[in-house]
């Protein structure tokens, strides 16, 4: 029972970073139709520039506002000096142009910060372990990922829901030629969608930092579930992204967690773990591929997507 609830919310924390940032990458290709290779990269150089500024500082908060602040300036700049130039081209180019991206970060993280992983420390204040039921205690950091995830959801609610920012936001979504005859500022708009998804992708480097080592080409690994959520939820869908970010992270923990035990039940021990731990890989595209023989579109599809 305590090892169900430790790997619950484990799949929990999981989906929380997930939705982090597949909360922006939807965003960017709901609104702007722009594939977006290259997300991940905000998510790497947040990680990097956080454990610098930790290393320096020796305050975990300091070195978080400055990888968000970082990754959002980043993110507008490459909106105003690359994107910019493909929305009138076609999937493919956009393709290529970010995946050229991720080359360029990848290999200027390791001119800057060289070949060795870097390793943040997580904050003595988060350093603890809590209890939430008897005999289970839990890290204190990783409870602090999922209430950041929470307050991010609840931000992100709000601000579609209750500012003019949002309203537009989501009427660009939807129709972008009809609310630029309406005198919004499209290119404005997009530059600030992609700066708040580039932030989102540093807030998931930032809090990924103290778990995993920072280093050059770690984005990569998370896009791809990320695309994977994305796809599951509804492509320009935020409540698609929280809810399927969240099954993703179950599926894939509990998986790993427990398909190889199960396995062993009726397959020899050796066998088992092979087999438990392939099926646990392709967890989330079997849940993905279940999801799209049901709802082709994903669970929330966004109207004109």
């Amino acid at each position: 029972m305590l090892l169900i609830v430790e790997q619950f919310l484990n799949g929990l924390q999981l989906g929380v970073m997930l939705f982090l940032m597949s909360a922006g990458l939807t965003l960017v290709f709901g609104i702007m139709r722009v594939i977006n290779l290259a997300h991940g990269s905000f998510y790497m150089v947040g990680a990097y520039v956080a454990a610098t500024l930790v290393h320096q500082s020796g305050s975990f908060l300091f070195g978080l506002a400055g990888a968000l602040l970082v990754t959002a300036l980043l993110g507008m700049v490459v909106e105003r000096v690359v994107l910019q130039r493909l929305y009138a081209r076609d999937h493919l180019d956009q393709v290529l142009a970010t995946f050229g991206l991720i080359l360029l970060f990848n290999e200027s993280t390791r001119m800057i910060w060289g070949r060795q992983p870097l390793f943040m420390d997580v904050p003595d204040w988060l350093s603890h372990t809590v209890e939430l039921i008897p005999g289970a205690p839990y890290p204190s950091y990783r409870l602090a990922i999922i209430v950041v995830g929470m307050l991010v959801s609840v931000f992100l609610y709000l601000l579609f829901t209750r500012t003019r920012l949002g309203m537009q936001i989501r009427a660009g979504a939807s129709n972008r030629e009809m609310i630029a005859a309406l005198g919004v500022n499209i290119n404005r708009l997009y530059t600030l969608v992609f700066g708040l998804g580039a932030l989102l992708a540093g807030l998931a480097g930032v809090m990924a930092g103290p778990i995993l080592a920072v280093e050059s080409g770690m984005g990569e690994s998370i896009l791809i579930l990320t695309f994977v959520v994305i796809v599951i939820g509804g492509i320009g869908s935020i409540r698609g992204a929280l809810i399927a970010a969240l099954l993703v992270g179950m599926v894939d923990t509990l998986g790993r967690a427990f398909l190889p035990a199960l396995f062993r039940l009726f397959l020899p021990v050796a066998q088992a773990d092979g087999v438990g731990a392939s099926f646990a890989s392709m967890s989330a595209y079997i849940l993905m591929a279940a999801v799209l023989v049901w709802r082709p579109r994903g669970l929330f599809p966004v109207a004109g997507s």
